[in-house]
């Protein structure tokens, strides 16, 4: 399994999450709204709906949180596991409670779906999350491995080459040394046979195998010479290379941090100036939007300082955000 079909199933872990805790929030705000409105005096019935949005946000905290320590590899100790839990079961609870006071159990069954597949998917989400993580970290280190044992390979077989090259270079100079040897053991006899009548020709002779020697040789040094200097020029190249491409680097991290200052600064500006008198033209007002919704601000916030709709900035920031990130769920808590 590559990189990419590691994220393709993150993507559907994640969006499928995040829709199984949509439908439980919607479905607890309209089955325990009531009941609340049933059990607070009447001039505080408008207050019904935060008790099943409080235990939502707690829900969404969780599995947010959980999803990101997971993808990490930590782990937030026994306080997570206590609140995942308790969100969990106050939602069950409050889902179920109408219905058990009524004596109804297949009203209690059905209101009970809800949040058990709640607390089910965010147990089953972070396990799996926790696995992922796992396998993609033990793909790495295989990967590293296996690739620490191709340059080890890689430089066995460049040190094999130099020294069969450099065997084969001593080799031919014993042969030589010895055919020389040879030569002159011939030479010896030779003379020794015809030391009268052939004595200038020997001389000659040694005088013209001393000629190539001293040649052979030249050229032997030369050429190792000019290998050296090769090497010498590729090495400083190779240097030279690496020190370009950090300087390359150097400069690329100056130039991103200081547009990452400078639109900072941007941001802090525009969200500095407060709340909108009138109305700002749209260009301002959607810079306005991107700067909000970049520091974490809500949609009604951000609507506040550039003086236009809700359901505008809403949608800008919908443009802002990935929708397969889940980015559904979080925009409509943030409108809340």
């Amino acid at each position: 399994m590559n990189a990419v079909q590691v994220r393709s199933a993150e993507r559907a872990l994640s969006v499928g999450t995040w829709l199984i805790v949509a439908g439980a929030m919607l479905y607890s705000i309209l089955t325990v709204t009531p009941l609340a409105a049933a059990h607070t005096p009447d001039k505080w019935d408008w207050t019904s709906p935060i008790l099943p949005l409080v235990v939502d946000a707690a829900v969404v905290i969780v599995v947010r949180l959980d999803s990101v320590l997971a993808r990490l590899g930590g782990h937030g100790g026994a306080w997570p596991i206590a609140l995942r839990w308790m969100t969990g079961c106050m939602t069950l609870a409050l889902n179920v409670a109408d219905s058990a006071l009524h004596k109804d159990m297949v009203g209690v069954a059905v209101h009970s779906v809800a949040p058990l597949l709640l607390i089910v998917t965010a147990e089953t989400g972070l396990a799996y999350r926790r696995a992922i993580t796992t396998a993609v970290t033990a793909l790495k280190e295989a990967q590293r491995a296996e690739r620490e044992r191709a340059e080890q390979a890689a430089r066995e077989r460049a040190e094999a080459a130099r020294r069969q090259a450099r065997e084969e270079r001593e080799h031919a100079a014993l042969l030589a040394r010895e055919q020389r040897e040879h030569e002159a053991a011939l030479a010896r006899e030779q003379a020794e046979r015809e030391e009268r009548r052939h004595r200038e020709e020997q001389e000659r002779q040694a005088v013209r195998e001393a000629a190539e020697l001293a040649e052979r040789e030249r050229r032997e040094r030369e050429r190792e010479q000019r290998e050296r200097e090769r090497e010498r020029a590729e090495q400083e190249a190779a240097e030279r290379r690496e020190r370009e491409r950090h300087e390359a680097a150097e400069r690329e991290r100056r130039e991103q941090r200081e547009r990452e200052e400078r639109a900072e600064r941007e941001r802090a500006a525009l969200l500095a100036r407060g709340p909108a008198t009138s109305k700002l033209p749209e260009d301002e007002a959607r810079a306005v939007v991107a700067a909000a919704f970049t520091a974490g601000l809500s949609v009604r916030s951000a609507a506040e300082l550039c003086g236009w709709s809700v359901g505008w900035v809403s949608s800008r920031y919908a443009e802002h955000r990935d929708p397969a990130a889940g980015g559904g769920a979080e925009l409509a808590i943030a409108g809340r």
